[in-house]
């Protein structure tokens, strides 16, 4: 008998199963700089233990990407190792803060099956929680993708989709215990624009490119202990017309998100994932750009408001004119990343 793990194929989902990941990560500072190293993010909040203790927490926590990424990455081998692509997220809440020294682990429910018309693939959706060694949950999230069968004679049977939320409403928002931006200081973290700025409705083009090398999309993916082969196995990536190996999705949201830092400085804090989606594949050496729309306000608390964003990336092709879709309601060419999420800001006060 084997002892190698081959993965699992979509015939291998039950409604209903939970699984229990492998392997629990003590986040370290050395993540949190190699986080920096790969996508340069620049958001106060997280980069200063005094920036953040003046604004009401112990230290700095680590970025909610890094939290997300570490749980997602313990979800791979399990979930996704035999994917053809992660086709989108919902759901998402980040319930506690992490910081270096915390371990995570993670565990998933499977909450949706839907075979593909082609009998070769199928849609796998699961419910991911991520804890702290304190059994504290710290974030969770449903994601969904697309994996390959076994056997395509395979009979997959309990087959449904999950009836998801649009977004995850204001009242459902958990910052940070004690987060306090009373004396959030607007100089040090790069600009002033405050919660009272933002309209709803409001573009902001972030200007900036950044292109991933190829090392660095490996490293990254790498970083985050994901297996997935579209991400390493060129033999593998074969089997698909452009033979190149895929970047990690969470790359693209990460550089995406470090580039929006130029027009939402004082909005780094993500506090929950209302929806995701891969709109394209990205492959290494393109530009990426990002834009982003305020879809919604809420208030939290005296100091505190949050904005609900629409994170658009694409690859090649600046966003002065923020083209994403054209009259019939797809996507335009060049377009890679759809993210919608609520971020935590400062009220002028």
């Amino acid at each position: 008998m084997s002892k190698t793990d081959p993965g699992n194929y979509f015939e291998d989902f039950k409604l209903g199963q939970v699984i229990v990941h492998a392997t629990p990560r003590t986040i370290t500072a050395g993540d949190v700089a190699l986080y920096t190293a790969l996508y340069g993010p620049r958001f106060s909040l997280f980069s200063s233990d005094v920036f953040a203790a003046d604004c009401g927490l112990a230290s700095a926590p680590v970025d909610p990407l890094v939290a997300f990424h570490v749980v997602f990455g313990k979800t791979v081998p399990d979930i996704s190792l035999n994917a053809v692509a992660n086709l989108g997220y919902a759901e998402g809440r980040f319930l506690a803060p992490v910081h270096p020294g915390d371990t995570l682990t993670a565990r998933s429910e499977v909450i949706g099956l839907k075979e593909n018309s082609n009998g070769k693939t199928g849609v796998v959706y699961v419910r991911t929680t991520g804890a702290n060694q304190r059994g504290v949950a710290v974030l969770s999230y449903v994601r969904w993708v697309m994996v390959r069968k076994r056997d395509p004679g395979a009979v997959v049977e309990g087959q449904a989709a999950p009836q998801l939320a649009g977004a995850v409403t204001a009242e459902h928002l958990t910052p940070p215990p004690g987060l306090n931006f009373a004396k959030y200081d607007f100089a040090l973290a790069g600009a002033p624009h405050a919660y009272e700025d933002y309209a709803v409705g409001e573009k902001i083009d972030h200007v900036d490119g950044m292109v991933v090398e190829e090392a660095e999309a490996q490293m990254a993916t790498r970083l985050w202990q994901n297996t997935a082969k579209v991400h390493f196995n060129q033999f593998e990536r074969a089997k698909d017309p452009s033979g190149r190996r895929l970047v990690y999705g969470g790359v693209v949201i990460s550089t995406a998100k470090a580039l929006s830092f130029n027009g939402l400085q004082n909005a780094g804090l993500i506090l929950a994932i209302n929806g995701g989606r891969h709109v394209s594949p990205y492959f290494a050496g393109g530009t990426v750009f990002a834009w982003s729309q305020v879809l919604d306000k809420a208030d939290l608390s005296a100091s505190v408001g949050a904005l609900r964003l629409r994170l658009v990336a694409t690859v090649d092709r600046p966003c002065v004119d923020f083209p994403d879709k054209d009259e019939a309601g797809a996507y335009a060419p060049g377009v890679i990343l759809d993210f919608d999420y609520w971020a935590a800001v400062p009220k002028r006060g």
